[in-house]
Protein backbone atom coordinates (compact mmCIF):
# COMPACT_ATOMS: atom_id res chain seq x y z
CA UNK A 1 0.00 0.00 0.00
CA UNK A 2 1.63 3.01 -1.07
CA UNK A 3 1.84 6.15 1.54
CA UNK A 4 -0.66 9.48 1.05
CA UNK A 5 1.89 11.36 -0.09
CA UNK A 6 3.36 8.92 -2.63
CA UNK A 7 -0.16 8.38 -3.79
CA UNK A 8 -0.96 12.33 -3.75
CA UNK A 9 2.10 12.93 -5.77
CA UNK A 10 1.06 10.06 -8.47
CA UNK A 11 -2.20 11.49 -8.64
CA UNK A 12 -0.39 14.85 -9.77
CA UNK A 13 1.59 13.49 -12.33
CA UNK A 14 -1.44 12.04 -13.71
CA UNK A 15 -3.27 15.34 -13.62
CA UNK A 16 -0.08 17.49 -14.89
CA UNK A 17 0.04 14.51 -17.72
CA UNK A 18 -3.70 14.83 -18.55
CA UNK A 19 -3.64 18.74 -18.77
CA UNK A 20 -0.13 18.83 -20.52
CA UNK A 21 -1.66 18.23 -24.40
CA UNK A 22 -5.10 20.58 -24.14
CA UNK A 23 -2.82 23.42 -22.36
CA UNK A 24 -0.27 23.01 -24.99
CA UNK A 25 -2.37 23.41 -27.36
CA UNK A 26 -3.73 26.52 -25.95
CA UNK A 27 0.10 27.77 -26.30
CA UNK A 28 0.84 27.17 -29.20
CA UNK A 29 -2.77 28.03 -31.04
CA UNK A 30 -1.96 31.62 -29.36
CA UNK A 31 1.54 31.58 -30.55
CA UNK A 32 0.06 31.00 -34.26
CA UNK A 33 -2.77 33.43 -33.82
CA UNK A 34 -0.27 36.72 -32.82
CA UNK A 35 1.46 35.62 -36.09
CA UNK A 36 -0.68 35.08 -38.48
CA UNK A 37 -2.71 37.49 -40.70
CA UNK A 38 -4.69 35.68 -42.94
CA UNK A 39 -8.51 35.73 -42.13
CA UNK A 40 -9.39 31.88 -42.78
CA UNK A 41 -6.22 30.58 -40.95
CA UNK A 42 -7.30 33.11 -37.87
CA UNK A 43 -10.50 31.86 -38.23
CA UNK A 44 -9.12 28.27 -38.12
CA UNK A 45 -6.93 29.18 -35.11
CA UNK A 46 -9.46 30.77 -33.15
CA UNK A 47 -11.93 27.23 -33.62
CA UNK A 48 -8.75 25.01 -32.46
CA UNK A 49 -8.31 27.27 -29.82
CA UNK A 50 -11.97 27.15 -27.96
CA UNK A 51 -11.82 23.09 -28.98
CA UNK A 52 -8.41 23.04 -26.85
CA UNK A 53 -10.25 25.59 -24.13
CA UNK A 54 -13.35 22.62 -24.08
CA UNK A 55 -11.34 19.69 -23.39
CA UNK A 56 -9.34 21.99 -21.16
CA UNK A 57 -12.39 23.05 -18.96
CA UNK A 58 -14.00 19.18 -19.32
CA UNK A 59 -10.60 17.47 -17.58
CA UNK A 60 -11.21 19.91 -14.93
CA UNK A 61 -14.47 19.62 -13.97
CA UNK A 62 -13.70 15.72 -14.12
CA UNK A 63 -11.07 16.22 -11.73
CA UNK A 64 -12.99 17.92 -9.64
CA UNK A 65 -15.37 15.34 -8.73
CA UNK A 66 -13.54 12.04 -9.38
CA UNK A 67 -10.21 13.26 -7.27
CA UNK A 68 -10.94 16.18 -5.49
CA UNK A 69 -13.59 16.96 -2.78
CA UNK A 70 -16.21 18.27 -4.83
CA UNK A 71 -17.32 21.19 -2.63
CA UNK A 72 -20.55 22.98 -3.18
CA UNK A 73 -22.04 19.18 -2.58
CA UNK A 74 -23.42 18.17 0.59
CA UNK A 75 -22.87 14.11 0.95
CA UNK A 76 -24.58 13.26 -2.23
CA UNK A 77 -23.78 14.30 -5.80
CA UNK A 78 -26.67 15.27 -8.41
CA UNK A 79 -26.54 12.21 -10.93
CA UNK A 80 -26.44 14.96 -13.80
CA UNK A 81 -23.58 16.33 -12.72
CA UNK A 82 -21.40 12.91 -12.83
CA UNK A 83 -23.52 12.97 -16.51
CA UNK A 84 -22.50 16.30 -17.81
CA UNK A 85 -18.39 15.22 -16.84
CA UNK A 86 -18.69 12.08 -18.52
CA UNK A 87 -20.81 13.16 -21.35
CA UNK A 88 -18.46 16.25 -22.57
CA UNK A 89 -15.30 13.44 -22.14
CA UNK A 90 -17.10 11.01 -24.03
CA UNK A 91 -17.81 14.11 -27.01
CA UNK A 92 -14.17 15.01 -26.17
CA UNK A 93 -13.16 11.28 -27.40
CA UNK A 94 -15.53 10.64 -30.44
CA UNK A 95 -16.94 8.25 -31.93
CA UNK A 96 -17.90 7.27 -28.50
CA UNK A 97 -21.63 6.20 -28.37
CA UNK A 98 -22.96 6.70 -24.74
CA UNK A 99 -26.03 5.53 -22.92
CA UNK A 100 -26.97 5.27 -19.11
CA UNK A 101 -29.40 3.37 -16.83
CA UNK A 102 -29.77 5.64 -13.49
CA UNK A 103 -32.87 5.99 -12.32
CA UNK A 104 -31.36 7.65 -9.04
CA UNK A 105 -31.77 11.60 -9.07
CA UNK A 106 -28.22 11.50 -6.71
CA UNK A 107 -25.48 9.42 -5.09
CA UNK A 108 -23.22 9.07 -2.10
CA UNK A 109 -20.06 11.52 -3.15
CA UNK A 110 -18.10 7.95 -2.97
CA UNK A 111 -20.26 6.17 -5.30
CA UNK A 112 -19.63 9.76 -7.45
CA UNK A 113 -15.94 9.19 -6.93
CA UNK A 114 -15.87 5.27 -8.18
CA UNK A 115 -18.24 5.97 -11.18
CA UNK A 116 -16.73 8.65 -12.68
CA UNK A 117 -12.97 6.75 -12.87
CA UNK A 118 -14.62 3.65 -13.96
CA UNK A 119 -16.15 5.68 -16.14
CA UNK A 120 -12.89 7.34 -17.64
CA UNK A 121 -11.16 3.84 -17.46
CA UNK A 122 -13.61 2.02 -19.85
CA UNK A 123 -13.31 5.20 -22.04
CA UNK A 124 -10.24 4.78 -22.00
CA UNK A 125 -10.22 1.43 -23.40
CA UNK A 126 -12.40 2.72 -26.53
CA UNK A 127 -8.90 3.64 -28.60
CA UNK A 128 -11.40 3.39 -32.10
CA UNK A 129 -15.07 4.45 -30.27
CA UNK A 130 -17.23 1.92 -29.65
CA UNK A 131 -20.27 1.91 -26.90
CA UNK A 132 -20.09 3.18 -23.57
CA UNK A 133 -22.81 2.00 -20.80
CA UNK A 134 -23.06 3.30 -17.41
CA UNK A 135 -25.26 2.06 -15.08
CA UNK A 136 -25.85 2.57 -11.12
CA UNK A 137 -28.85 1.27 -8.75
CA UNK A 138 -29.13 1.35 -4.99
CA UNK A 139 -30.07 -1.89 -3.95
CA UNK A 140 -30.12 -4.01 -0.05
CA UNK A 141 -28.06 -0.67 1.21
CA UNK A 142 -25.46 -1.10 -1.54
CA UNK A 143 -24.31 1.16 -4.25
CA UNK A 144 -23.95 -0.99 -7.80
CA UNK A 145 -22.27 0.68 -10.17
CA UNK A 146 -21.30 -1.11 -13.86
CA UNK A 147 -19.21 0.64 -16.48
CA UNK A 148 -19.23 -1.52 -19.66
CA UNK A 149 -17.37 -0.61 -22.76
CA UNK A 150 -17.64 -2.49 -26.55
CA UNK A 151 -15.82 -2.62 -29.59
CA UNK A 152 -14.32 -4.10 -32.35
CA UNK A 153 -10.74 -3.21 -30.63
CA UNK A 154 -10.46 -2.55 -26.56
CA UNK A 155 -7.14 -1.78 -25.64
CA UNK A 156 -6.76 -2.64 -21.49
CA UNK A 157 -3.99 -2.54 -19.63
CA UNK A 158 -4.81 -5.38 -17.11
CA UNK A 159 -2.46 -4.17 -14.44
CA UNK A 160 -5.49 -1.13 -14.36
CA UNK A 161 -7.63 -3.70 -13.80
CA UNK A 162 -5.26 -5.60 -10.98
CA UNK A 163 -4.84 -2.28 -8.97
CA UNK A 164 -8.84 -2.07 -9.22
CA UNK A 165 -9.10 -5.41 -7.24
CA UNK A 166 -5.88 -4.76 -4.61
CA UNK A 167 -3.74 -7.51 -5.96
CA UNK A 168 -0.85 -5.46 -7.08
CA UNK A 169 2.07 -3.75 -4.85
CA UNK A 170 2.91 -0.61 -3.49
CA UNK A 171 5.99 -0.90 -6.32
CA UNK A 172 3.93 -1.77 -9.06
CA UNK A 173 1.85 1.60 -8.42
CA UNK A 174 2.29 4.46 -10.96
CA UNK A 175 0.52 7.23 -12.49
CA UNK A 176 -0.87 5.45 -15.09
CA UNK A 177 -2.99 3.24 -12.07
CA UNK A 178 -2.54 5.65 -9.77
CA UNK A 179 -6.47 6.73 -9.99
CA UNK A 180 -7.55 3.05 -9.76
CA UNK A 181 -5.45 2.40 -6.57
CA UNK A 182 -7.02 5.35 -5.25
CA UNK A 183 -10.47 4.23 -5.92
CA UNK A 184 -9.65 0.71 -4.74
CA UNK A 185 -8.86 2.47 -1.15
CA UNK A 186 -11.50 4.14 -0.89
CA UNK A 187 -14.18 1.13 -1.99
CA UNK A 188 -11.93 -0.84 1.01
CA UNK A 189 -12.74 1.74 3.30
CA UNK A 190 -16.26 1.67 2.81
CA UNK A 191 -16.45 -1.84 3.24
CA UNK A 192 -17.09 -2.81 -0.70
CA UNK A 193 -15.25 -4.02 -3.56
CA UNK A 194 -14.46 -3.65 -7.57
CA UNK A 195 -13.84 -6.17 -10.40
CA UNK A 196 -13.64 -6.14 -13.61
CA UNK A 197 -13.50 -8.73 -16.54
CA UNK A 198 -12.44 -8.65 -20.22
CA UNK A 199 -13.25 -10.19 -23.46
CA UNK A 200 -12.21 -9.72 -27.27
CA UNK A 201 -15.06 -7.21 -27.46
CA UNK A 202 -16.17 -5.70 -24.20
CA UNK A 203 -14.56 -4.59 -20.76
CA UNK A 204 -16.82 -4.46 -17.75
CA UNK A 205 -15.92 -2.52 -14.82
CA UNK A 206 -18.38 -2.96 -11.14
CA UNK A 207 -18.37 -1.85 -8.36
CA UNK A 208 -20.42 -2.87 -4.86
CA UNK A 209 -20.27 0.15 -2.53
CA UNK A 210 -22.46 0.04 0.94
CA UNK A 211 -23.89 3.20 1.28
CA UNK A 212 -22.92 5.19 3.88
CA UNK A 213 -24.08 5.51 7.23
CA UNK A 214 -26.95 7.90 7.89
CA UNK A 215 -27.74 7.42 3.55
CA UNK A 216 -29.40 4.39 3.86
CA UNK A 217 -33.31 4.47 2.96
Amino acid sequence: MTSQTELAALMCSRLCHDMLSPVGALSNGLELLADEQDPEMRARCIELLEQSAKISTDKLKFFRLAFGAAGGFGEAVPVEEAQEVIAALASDAKRVELNWAISESSLPKPAVKVLLNLSQIALDALVRGGTLDIGAERRGGNVEIVARATAERIAFDEAIGNTLQGEVGADDISSRNAAAHMIALLAEEMGGGLQYQITDGALVLGAVLPEPEGMIG
